[in-house]
């Protein structure tokens, strides 16, 4: 039954690296057209790390030769010089000069590179400088419903779904089922392995939720973003500093008296050497602890997509070399290959970031009895003495 079961789940991997595989080959890249150079497939990944407006499954050439997509517009949020302003990002179109214009309300908005910018009154087309910038437009806010934030939403939705249902489980049963069961071995691990150890009997259940809302948003993103859906939430450092904000504000906020009397007026160390220390400390504890949080995540989850996608490209680069059918047989073992990793990768990066964060809640709300601690220091200089 186990065989059974791990071939299974082997198949399983098999036929979703194959659909990515498939589906990312068939979608073209920003500017459109094969992909034949160094600099193509460097475009066609930065398409494919970036956000977008618009939700695309795949991209197809119709019998008429139109490039055509497979997806679903979403909603634009833009604060203009005049005001809110709404549409659908389906209402974008090129004009004759190929960059994305759209008008609303008297207003025009134009799409570059992702960036939305309000053209002057009167313009036409978008003017460009010498490091094609734009000369007639200015950025607006934009607080559009992303495909991040789709997938934001969609995750935190079936958490709040599968907890709940967790929850209620355990008012009538002592062992949960369904999928409560793989959820249950996940929580202890995390409560059990994480939470406890690193932030100390007293105070651990005061932080398990959080730690356990950050494990399981991570890890599930993470595995999402492997999927054909083509999600790269955690590979959006907006996402990550976010994470990692959070974290800097509840350790911060619960950081006891000891924690910040260590931090800004340490004993045991010389006045004069003080002030340089708690300078030193500030930083580590406002800029370096949240920036190895969000760089970490950030880095590990774009460099994993990136290589993803540059073994995918290799279908279309080395198809004179190998051949058609050569170039995309050692593209799709490749990626076979890579995503076993990924899958590794998805839970270690979700496991590292929850526990730096119980490790750094941990050392904000651990006690300190200084007295034992110089009563130990005294013990040990006397037995020194003696030997």
């Amino acid at each position: 039954m186990r065989i059974f079961q791990q071939s299974f789940k082997f198949l399983a991997l098999t036929v979703l690296v194959f659909l990515s595989t498939t589906i990312y080959a068939q979608s073209s890249h920003e500017d459109g057209g094969q992909i034949d150079t160094r600099e193509e497939v460097d475009a066609y990944i930065s398409h494919h790390l970036q956000d977008s407006h618009d939700f695309t499954f795949f991209s197809y050439t119709s019998d008429e030769g139109e490039r055509k997509h497979a997806g679903f517009p979403l909603p634009m949020i833009l604060w203009s010089s005049d005001g809110l302003v709404t549409f659908m990002s389906s209402e974008f179109h090129h004009n004759d000069d190929g960059h994305v214009i759209v008008e609303k309300n008297g207003l025009k908005f134009a799409k570059i590179h992702s960036k939305i910018y309000e053209l002057e009154a009167g313009a036409t087309a978008v003017n460009f400088d010498a490091e094609h910038h734009a000369t007639n437009g200015a950025r607006v806010l934009d607080f559009s419903i992303t495909k991040s934030v789709v997938g934001i939403l969609v995750i935190g939705l079936l958490m709040f779904f599968w907890f709940v249902r967790l929850a209620k489980q355990y008012k009538t049963k002592k062992i949960p089922t369904g999928f409560g069961r793989v959820l249950e071995p996940l929580v202890l691990y995390v409560r059990d392995e994480i939470a406890r150890p690193n932030i100390g009997e007293k105070h651990y259940r005061k932080f398990t939720g959080y730690l356990l809302t950050v494990f399981f948003f991570i890890w599930l993103l993470n595995m999402v973003g492997l999927t054909p859906l083509g999600f790269n939430v955690t590979g959006q450092i907006a996402v990550t500093a976010c994470l990692a904000i959070f974290t800097l504000i509840i350790y911060a906020v619960s950081g006891n008296k000891d924690f910040w009397m260590h931090i800004l007026w340490m004993p045991g160390v010389p006045i004069l050497i003080r002030p340089i220390l708690a300078v030193i400390e500030l930083v580590g504890t406002f800029i370096i602890k949240p920036f190895s949080l969000l760089v970490r995540l950030f880095a590990n989850i774009t460099a994993g997509h990136t290589v993803i996608m540059a073994l995918i490209a290799i279908m279309f680069v080395m198809k004179d070399t190998l051949g058609v059918a050569g170039a995309t047989g050692l593209s799709f073992i490749l990626s076979v290959l890579i995503m076993f990793i990924e899958v590794l990768v998805a839970f270690l990066q979700a496991y590292i970031f929850t526990m730096l964060s119980a490790l750094f809640i941990g050392m904000a709300v651990a006690e300190h009895d200084h007295e034992h601690d110089h009563k130990v220091v005294d013990a040990e200089d006397v037995r020194s003495d003696f030997v």
